[in-house]
């Protein structure tokens, strides 16, 4: 059997949360990540019928029956674990309905998955559900989207417009637009439906104060989105105070949702 330490998935994953560290998106052990993958994928690696431990996981979602995720555990800092994945990551098998883990390698200092795994799986869940093909669920703290979400409008609307006009790009990678929800608890299954409510209709959704969810169907897709939108509220934070002289006016962003071929979200531009 293979040496779990170089799947192409675990390495992906210590590569992903060390460059997300370096971003500044992840203090302390702020963040988190998971990582569905193939019953195949993982029998490369490890004896799937030997189950080191159980993990009640809080939460029902009978569709991730059988599933297997890489995930980021609670308490870890994105920062050790490129220096002990085994410790910091974890790999599971959901059974009974959605009711508990079958941990199969990893958090071998006895710790468990993210405090925010429920919210990862109904995530996950809800995707699905749009596309079949996505994999990842990113949790994350871009200072330039948080702070955004203190000074601008959490109208859905407006705050998609804003980042869209900010960056040429930004309509290409996420034409459905970001949603957003008001201030909640973190860790509970409340913010977790609720995110999960709008992950019916975009990738990302952007917790006010707090942060941002964004799911993609690969590591490098979904830390790109964030990426994109976090540059484009970057731009914002640095220019909102200032007179605007020009912007990407609908006109344009029509033109560029027809050039790459690109669906805006129903009602977020105005009528050609």
């Amino acid at each position: 059997m293979k040496e779990i330490l170089n799947a192409p998935f675990v390495v992906e994953m210590v590569r992903m949360a060390t460059n997300m560290y370096a971003h500044g998106w992840d203090e302390r052990n702020g963040g988190n990540i998971s990582y569905m993958l193939s019953e195949a994928q993982v029998a490369e690696y490890l004896d799937t019928s030997a189950v080191l431990r159980t993990i009640p996981t809080g939460f029902e979602a009978p569709v991730l029956e059988g599933k297997y995720f890489l995930v980021t555990g609670t308490g870890k800092y994105f920062k050790n674990v490129q220096y002990a994945p085994e410790v910091n990551l974890g790999l599971i098998r959901i059974i009974e309905g959605g009711k508990t883990a079958e941990l199969l390698w990893g958090f071998a200092d006895g710790g468990r998955f993210t405090s925010e795994f429920p919210a990862h799986m109904m995530s996950h869940a809800a995707r699905l559900a749009v596309d079949p093909d996505n994999r990842v669920v990113m949790h994350c703290h871009p200072a330039n989207l948080l702070a955004m979400s203190y000074v601008h409008s959490l109208d859905e609307r407006a705050f998609t417009r804003t980042l869209w006009q900010m960056s040429t790009e930004c309509i290409v990678v996420f034409p459905e637009g970001v949603n957003v929800l008001p201030w909640m608890l973190c860790g509970t299954n409340e913010i977790g439906e609720a995110t999960a409510e709008k992950m019916a209709t975009a990738r990302l959704v952007v917790w006010s104060q707090h942060g941002i969810y964004g799911v993609g169907r690969s590591l490098d897709e979904t830390f790109g989105l964030i990426e994109t939108a976090e540059k484009a509220a970057e731009i914002y934070m640095k220019t909102a105070h200032l007179p605007i002289l020009n912007t990407i006016t609908d006109e344009a962003l029509w033109q560029l949702a027809d050039f790459f071929k690109v669906t805006p979200r129903d009602g977020f531009l105005s009528a050609r």
